[in-house]
């Protein structure tokens, strides 16, 4: 191809929001290019791993219930579309301690947006769901028509998806763009440049290396582990329908059930160090593999001293409170910043690549939430 081709928009980074972003462009008949260091869904991106969980549960916080909703239609439709099974309807259940504000905040926005949830008393939850112990449980509520995405294969096929509507895909490697007003071409690491109306940065945990003076202290990229524990052979109660994707706020765990014989998936949602994307090691480590031994031991019995069947460890890349990051850059006028999934983000593709279409061709009101100036250089999450 050559490099004097003109786009309307070029977006850099193929994970959950530059795929759904060059897909809701190119539906609206944007001629797009669509580029990718490594890949889309790679394994060093925060968008790679097998699965993601999509809830609408958050709390009083209607935005992120209402991008979900919005969000899952799509995901549904999409699958419908391509014929592919990336979404498991797995259920997702929220479980309170003593502090139950927050499961009853997330139930009164569910009721709020029309969505259906199941309350449910420490003894109904231990009658239905017995493979699992509610030590220091309280009370919880089931999303019936929540569940999972296949995330890697989900990024995939909407790139796929969006090449057949006319994307151009390709792997390529960007230098940091330096302009003041407007950008008017990238280069690429092969000397080739790329000239486009509109740039979209949607590369993550790679926002700040690329922009370091505005956003290398304003996105944090933490390392996550992420444990598969084995079931016992021809055991359904770790499986769905018997057991539904959960999260317990307070251990600051989720987990997911046994999908497409992957195994039973535990994660700590709690902060990991900073870390660098591109070299970060991928190899868990042993304490918080022995940690989370325990961890399953107590709340699955059963599965005490299972073996741990695969690993991945991946990165968040959070914003200083867990909004994202959708804005323009302060001296580019047309370039923009699509990131901060801070770890809750994966669900939301579909939403956040129709707002972003909505800013750049409807001029459409913009969230403050989701601009740069609310982005601080301190950590301090108000959004889970």
């Amino acid at each position: 191809m050559s490099s004097h081709k003109n786009y309307d928009v070029a977006v850099i980074g193929a994970g959950v929001f530059g795929a759904w972003s060059a897909w809701h462009l190119a539906r609206r008949g944007q001629r797009v290019v669509l580029l990718e260091g490594y890949g889309p869904g790679n394994s060093r991106a925060s968008s790679g791993g097998e699965t993601r969980i999509i809830r609408m549960g958050y709390g009083s916080d209607e935005i992120y219930t209402r991008f979900s909703q919005r969000s899952l239609g799509q995901w549904k439709s999409f699958c419908q579309a391509t014929g592919q099974r990336l979404f498991h309807e797995t259920g997702v259940l929220w479980l309170a301690g003593e502090d139950d504000s927050r499961v009853r905040q997330s139930m009164a926005m569910l009721k709020r947006c029309e969505i259906p949830f199941e309350e449910m008393d420490k003894a109904t939850l231990g009658k239905r769901y017995s493979q699992i112990s509610f030590d220091r449980v309280t009370r919880g509520f089931l999303e019936p028509t929540s569940g999972v995405l296949m995330a890697r294969r989900a990024v995939a096929a909407v790139v796929e998806d969006g090449v057949n509507r006319g994307v151009d895909f390709r792997i390529a490697k960007v230098e940091t763009p330096r302009a003041i007003g407007n950008l008017n071409t990238l280069t690429c690491s092969s000397g080739e440049t790329i000239s486009a109306g509109q740039f979209v940065f949607a590369c993550g945990s790679w926002l700040g290396k690329v922009f370091p003076e505005i956003l290398g202290h304003r996105i944090f990229p933490s390392r996550q582990e992420v444990f598969f524990f084995g079931v016992p052979p021809g055991d359904q109660r770790f499986a769905p329908p018997a057991l539904p994707t959960w999260l317990f706020q307070e251990d600051e765990y989720y987990g997911m059930p046994d999908i497409e014989g992957r195994g039973l998936k535990i994660a700590l949602d709690h902060h990991g160090e900073r870390v660098d994307p591109d070299t970060q090691s991928r190899l868990p480590t042993g304490v918080e593999a022995e940690v989370v031994h325990k961890y399953v031991a107590s709340r699955f019995p059963a599965l005490k001293g299972a073996p741990v069947v695969e690993t991945r460890v991946c990165q968040y890349e959070n914003t200083s409170n867990g909004d994202f990051l959708i804005d323009h850059h302060p001296q580019m006028e047309n370039v923009w910043f699509v990131g901060g999934g801070s770890g809750h983000g994966f669900k939301h593709g579909p939403a956040v690549g129709e707002y972003l279409a909505g800013q750049l061709l409807d001029k459409a009101k913009a969230e403050p939430r989701f601009s740069l100036d609310t982005k601080a250089t301190t950590q301090n999450r108000a959004v889970y």
